[in-house]
């Protein structure tokens, strides 16, 4: 045993009394899924192989898609029971799903984070209830507001890919997690694309913590910056010339949203705009943004810069909220609703309409907008 953990720490940056204390106490008392946790040699921990409900199949139509973001895997997770009576055909996890980033480079943190979640009482009833597909912000990804120089990316990848192992959130790159699906019939056929804002994405210009709570960082005009690297691009680029009448785009951290410095697109602006640009481009009909980690949600509508209105769903958090700030921008419809929320998308084919709603604990919902898919089209 002395020998293997000496091996794992070596290649592993794990502190040896950190890991063994790991080691024992799983030996003891981890059992998750009739299955003990064990770690490997110059690997990666090998997680509980996780029981998930199957994808919808690729030809049903689907009519409610569910979502949320930051979600503590240390805290009670009530949200799952309203968000189970939504009935929701599909959910979406948008990231912060663990609480597993740190300062330092000791990767247990991490570990923990996602055996805590595997073993939660409140996310094994979900995960069994609801087909999920899932991507990563940075407290999944290992370090706060991490981009592409995060020196753990590789291990947080692998372990990302270890957890959500079956569930269908399957990577297109082997560097990166993004991916897409298509659910449903021609004329009623929807396309979930699942991006990557973390793997590729390039350093931020900060302007400092002024203590105001309005955030860090500032827009960056330099067009040598990305947000998702040259490799997703493309492949993004080749997802929106594929047919379908609703395109949900999900994107870990907040696309249209402005009014605060804390991470969003806009702090890559040349980046956002290349994104409204693609989508035109590629006559891409039926963009709708869903996105978390603000804590807090809201949904948000722009008129300008893009093919067509584009709109924005924010939901964050399930079970982590942080109260008010007043970050509203010129896009934000009504105010943000800050206590534990969940997203929902319910899709009426014969009205020909979409609606946004972000609902609370309790499952009602708190701010709600419909639009008609007519609107959503670079034929007008």
């Amino acid at each position: 045993m002395l020998k293997f953990l000496t091996k794992f720490t070596q290649q592993n940056s794990v502190p040896l009394g950190v890991l063994a204390g790991v080691v024992l106490s799983l030996m003891i008392a981890a059992r998750i899924d009739n299955r003990t946790v064990t770690l490997q040699p110059a690997s990666l921990p090998v997680l509980p192989r996780l029981k998930w409900q199957p994808l919808p199949s690729s030809d049903n139509t689907l009519t409610r898609i569910a979502f949320g973001s930051c979600l503590d895997q240390n805290k009670p997770q009530p949200i799952w029971r309203s968000i189970s009576a939504a009935r929701p055909e599909l959910f979406l996890m948008l990231g912060d799903n663990v609480y597993g980033s740190s300062k330092s480079a000791d990767k247990t943190v991490l570990v923990n984070a996602y055996l805590g979640l595997a073993g939660h009482a409140d996310f094994e009833v979900a995960r069994q209830a609801m087909p999920m597909l899932a991507t990563w912000d940075d407290h999944d990804y290992g370090g706060n507001d991490a981009g592409a120089d995060f020196p753990n990316r590789e291990f947080a990848r692998k372990l990302f890919g270890e957890f959500w192992k079956g569930s269908g959130s399957t990577a297109a790159d082997a560097e990166g997690i993004y991916y897409a699906k298509i659910f449903g019939p021609p004329g009623r056929r929807i396309q979930i694309i699942m991006l990557d804002t973390r793997s590729f994405r390039s350093k931020l210009l900060r302007q400092g913590d002024n203590g105001s709570g309005n955030g860090r960082y500032q827009p960056d005009a330099s067009v040598e910056k990305t947000m998702l690297g040259a490799q997703q691009w493309a492949w993004l680029e080749q997802e929106l010339t594929k047919p379908a009448k609703v395109r949900i785009i999900a994107s870990s951290i907040q696309v249209l949203a402005e009014g605060h410095g804390w991470e969003r697109w806009g702090n890559l602006p040349a980046e956002r705009q290349r994104l409204f640009d693609l989508v035109e481009r590629t006559k891409a009909n039926g963009v709708i943004f869903v996105s978390g980690d603000r804590h807090r949600a809201a949904i948000y509508n722009q008129v300008d810069g893009g093919p067509y209105p584009l709109y924005e769903i924010t939901s964050s958090s399930m079970n982590r909220p942080y109260g008010q700030s007043d970050e509203s921008g010129p896009y934000q419809l009504d105010t943000m609703y800050t206590k534990e929320n969940f997203g929902l998308l319910r899709i009426d084919w014969k009205a020909n309409e979409i609606t946004l709603a972000v609902h609370d604990l309790a499952g009602k919902p708190v701010r709600s907008l419909s639009v008609n898919l007519s609107r959503l089209t670079t034929s007008q």
